[in-house]
């Protein structure tokens, strides 16, 4: 039993927030590309192959990352008691937990048409690589953005088999989306990552901080209306751009205090109920 409340600490099986952040940019593209006239049933299986696999590559990367942070993460306050940085999960039984939600995760992948798992699989070095931007640039943010939101491509692909300017653009902007919200998450450790020579863009922009969050969320946002013109949405849709621009700019933005951790954890959280008004802002703009 030990080793199983191990595991769901090492995979943060109960911060459910990493992998529903994973699966809002999926949800989105299947749900642009989706034709609702039809069978409803592959939407929602699709939706559920997603979320699993959100789950499934969000814990695996999880361990990778506790993995190639071992020595900062013991230095670190927030995260120096994760199980591999206490010694509590061995380097080796990690990657062999990795590798088993890995092989689940392809598994479900090959539900999906060829096209898709061709771009799937060549996203897995983004994937991976990632723990490893903090040490050697600024923008770990952004190589994260391109990461998490590589979902809205497959979300697309999984229907249409192919890819056009459109679901790229919404692509671009969901990146900057996270680029915000995970600069807002990186000032919880900012001194730290100073003191032990991490970058960030939260050490970057520190002095401009609601500047260059707000320059993010404004791309974002652009992007979100630049899709319901080209998809001819109904008035609903952007009756949702103006809840989700209050959010990122009042809820988000202006209510940001960089230096209470508490305050930027919240505030990054907020993201899930964001991604979730996105997501239903599409479905109902897609209605005749």
């Amino acid at each position: 039993m030990n080793q199983i409340y191990l595991f769901i600490d090492l995979i943060r099986l109960k911060k459910p927030i990493g992998f529903m952040l994973l699966f809002w940019p999926c949800a989105w593209g299947l749900t642009v590309a989706y034709d609702f006239s039809g069978e409803k049933i592959t939407y929602s299986f699709y939706l559920f192959l997603f979320l699993s696999g959100a789950i499934l590559m969000r814990s695996a990367g999880c361990i990778i990352n506790d993995i190639a942070d071992k020595e900062y993460d013991k230095k670190v306050i927030r995260t120096k008691n994760r199980p591999i940085a206490n010694g509590n999960v061995s380097v080796k039984r990690g990657f062999f937990y990795s590798s088993i939600l890995c092989l689940i995760a392809l598994l479900v992948l090959l539900q999906f048409n060829n096209f898709t798992i061709l771009l799937a699989l060549g996203s897995m070095p983004l994937a991976f690589t990632y723990p490893l931007m903090k040490r050697y640039t600024y923008w770990p943010q952004l190589f994260l953005g391109i990461t998490f939101n590589y979902g809205l491509i497959l979300g697309w692909t999984s229907i249409t088999s192919e890819i056009n300017l459109l679901p790229m653009i919404f692509y671009f902007g969901a990146i900057f989306w996270t680029l915000g919200f995970d600069t807002i998450y990186g000032f919880q450790d900012i001194i730290d990552d100073e003191i032990i020579g991490l970058k960030s863009t939260s050490i970057k922009f520190k002095k401009n901080s609601k500047l260059f969050v707000s320059l993010c969320y404004s791309i974002f946002l652009i992007s979100l209306i630049f899709l319901g013109v080209k998809m001819d949405f109904n008035y609903l849709y952007y009756v949702f751009i103006i809840i989700i621009g209050f959010h990122l700019f009042y809820v988000q933005v202006y209510a940001l205090k960089i230096n209470r951790s508490s305050n930027c954890l919240k505030i990054f959280k907020s993201n899930n109920l964001l991604g979730g008004i996105v997501f239903l802002g599409l479905i109902l703009g897609k209605i005749n």
